[in-house]
């Protein structure tokens, strides 16, 4: 299937050239975006780019998942107009992830609920042969692959050209560094004498493992696919299973600091997916042939480097994608967030008419937008495990906790699913998970989940889990703690104590958190506003009223410095835990904390990524472990920039 390809309100034809480094998904959608506003757009590769749908060397992560996120497919869309047809067509499956995905986490597959979204599944290399495809048809495009770039050309103010290993020199308008994690960008813009950003690393030691089997009906009973999320900090690992073009299934098993399969080790494989808390995959290992043989990939850290901050850029250069910005790839955000980037750039050329320093500035403010939430939530989930180490966010403890019971009650409660899965699909902010009458809401229903009943269980795939909604009414306060005028510590304590067991207890802690989290600055408004969003459930709403006018007391102590160990979520954190849930059976503890995994084994040290590795890989989770951490959505997604 073909389609006429034009960039819905782009730039006017000008003439010029502009250069692209790297043919990754990013640098394959900046091109298209270009040609809409060139005369001449070039794109260079040094690697060999196959004709076929088939992994190459310079994009390691070809052999992994590759699943959009519901923005990055709108974007890509806009760039390449019936891109999804075009996947489907050959081969690739539409899902629905609420109903078609199964997911784990916490100790129950969550309940089969539809979530509003139409996601694809395919392997990386079709999505990368399919857009080189389309800008083939384009007579003002040219790709010249086994190309290396040896540095730029300047005039002091701004690039004005390309210079090859060869010799050779391409004259620019315009130059876009799409070259990834790898990305030389800091050396060539320091010879012209322009100042290098500053750059946060996470180190993370994340890697997974991939092997393809052949699928037929009937080989998963849980659905189209199946992601199985750890709960972190005590469980590190992850596994997937997804359809791809070609009757086959994409099985991967990875995980945090060391926990993924090594390549060819078939044995550490099959047993990675036997020590996941849910054996729909080692079922699925049992029952599918195997096409390949087990190929790893290793992720030391995620890395960003902030062009934001400068004052001073050249005119006529740009860095996006993986070379801006390189999230840990279990999250699958580095398409999306490369596609949505070439979307801006559009605009902006739309704005500014010629590519200054100015529009350059601009360009990177709005990059840095658009990774800012998903850097938050592939940070915050990563902090979840004590190993991890490098720039953390501020605050992040206390939110992972907030994200954690997000995740639970989404195992209850259909409608905060739906919400919470287009946040991590960057369909809209995380604002949305943070008003008080939100998080009053989050607290209540995640008492109900299954992960916080006991152990791991094993649901029937074929029986529907019906989700519960209503808080049932607890115990009524004693008058005296309901009209009590909390303090900034004692009366907290003695609300605990006055409202006896389990439920009076959780509603204190909970108060605490609202506190803490409205200290943070991440409630939108004061700790005690319930919106209508969150009615408070029948029976319950003196208790919901005592929790937010305690949550605003302990706010107010918080900011005014009564009780400083509040915002210390190291110091809180146990209290808070322990009474959030009992301890799980078993070797592991699902409904610990945050975070994703999987694997065994050593990961590679960081080396230097070809020009073209501008995407990131696996994508077990989906994004984000909730409001400024991250997690595994519901529509599992992968694959990198």
């Amino acid at each position: 299937m073909t389609h006429p390809d034009h960039m819905p309100n782009g730039p006017s034809p000008r003439s010029g050239t502009a250069v692209v480094i790297g043919a990754g998904i990013a640098g394959l959608s900046v091109a298209r975006v270009l040609a809409g506003g060139y005369a001449q757009v070039i794109v260079l590769d040094r690697d060999r780019l196959p004709d076929q749908a088939v992994p190459r060397r310079g994009v390691p992560q070809g052999y992994h998942g590759a699943v959009l996120l519901a923005a990055g497919q709108q974007a890509l869309t806009a760039i390449f107009p019936g891109l999804v047809d075009d996947l489907v067509a050959a081969g690739a499956v539409p899902f629905e992830p609420g109903v078609e995905m199964a997911v784990f986490r916490f100790g129950a597959l969550y309940p089969r609920e539809p979530v509003g979204l139409s996601l694809v599944s395919f392997s990386r290399p079709l999505l990368e042969l399919t857009l080189r495809q389309r800008l083939a048809a384009l007579p003002n495009v040219t790709v010249y692959d086994d190309t290396s770039v040896a540095g730029l050309t300047g005039d002091g103010t701004q690039v004005t050209g390309v210079t090859l290993a060869d010799g050779r020199h391409f004259a620019t308008d315009m130059v876009v560094d799409c070259t990834g994690r790898g990305a030389r960008s800091d050396r060539w813009i320091a010879a012209l004498g322009f100042p290098t950003p500053e750059a946060s690393e996470v180190k993370i030691n994340v890697g997974y493992a991939t092997r393809l089997l052949r699928r037929a009906p009937g080989d998963l009973p849980e659905g189209k696919a199946l992601l199985i999320l750890p709960a972190p900090p005590h469980e590190k690992r992850a596994g997937m299973a997804l359809p791809i073009e070609g009757d086959r299934w994409l099985v991967t098993m990875g995980g945090w600091h060391g926990e993924f399969p090594a390549s060819g080790d078939w044995e550490g494989f099959a047993a990675h997916a036997r020590a996941l808390p849910y054996q729909g995959l080692t079922r699925l290992l049992d029952r599918a042939e195997p096409l390949t043989d087990v190929v790893s990939f290793g992720f030391p850290s995620s890395r960003r480097r902030h062009f934001e901050q400068l004052t001073y850029v050249p005119a006529g250069y740009l860095a996006m994608g993986d070379a801006f910005c390189c999230f840990n790839p279990i999250y699958g955000q580095g398409m999306t967030c490369a596609a949505m980037q070439a979307v801006a750039l559009g605009r902006l050329l739309d704005e500014h008419g010629v590519p200054t320093a100015a529009m350059a500035r601009a360009f990177y403010q709005e990059a840095a937008r658009i990774v800012a939430t998903p850097w938050q939530f592939a940070s915050g989930g990563d902090f979840a495990y004590p190993e991890t180490a490098g720039d953390r966010p501020k605050g992040i403890a206390v939110l992972n906790k907030y994200s954690r019971r997000i995740q639970l009650a989404t195992q209850v409660d259909p409608e905060l699913r739906k919400l919470f899965t287009t946040v991590q699909h960057l369909l809209v902010p995380p604002d949305v998970l943070r008003t008080p009458g939100m998080v009053l809401r989050v607290l209540r229903t995640s008492r109900l989940a299954p992960g916080l009943k006991g152990g791991p269980v094993e649901l029937v795939p074929e029986v529907a889990v019906t989700p519960v909604v209503a808080v049932p009414p607890a115990a009524p306060a004693p008058a005296a703690a309901a009209v009590a005028e909390p303090t900034t510590e004692l009366p907290l304590v003695t609300l605990a104590q006055q409202q006896r067991g389990i439920e009076g207890t959780q509603r204190a802690l909970d108060a605490v958190l609202i506190g803490v989290l409205a200290a943070e600055g991440v409630l939108d408004g004061p700790a005690g506003d319930s919106p209508e969003a969150s009615p408070a459930p029948t029976g319950a709403a003196d208790q919901a009223e005592v929790g937010a006018d305690v949550g605003a007391a302990v706010a107010a102590a918080v900011v005014a410095g009564a009780d400083t160990a509040l915002i210390e979520p190291e110091q809180d954190a146990p209290a808070m835990e322990s009474s959030v849930e009992p301890a799980a059976e078993g070797s592991r503890a699902p409904g610990e904390a945050d975070g994703a995994a999987a694997g065994s084994g050593a990961v590679e040290e960081d080396v230097a990524q070809p020009e073209s590795d501008d995407e990131g890989g696996a994508g077990t989770d989906s994004s984000a472990d909730a409001t400024d951490s991250s997690s595994a959505s519901d529509a599992g997604d992968s694959g990198g920039e």
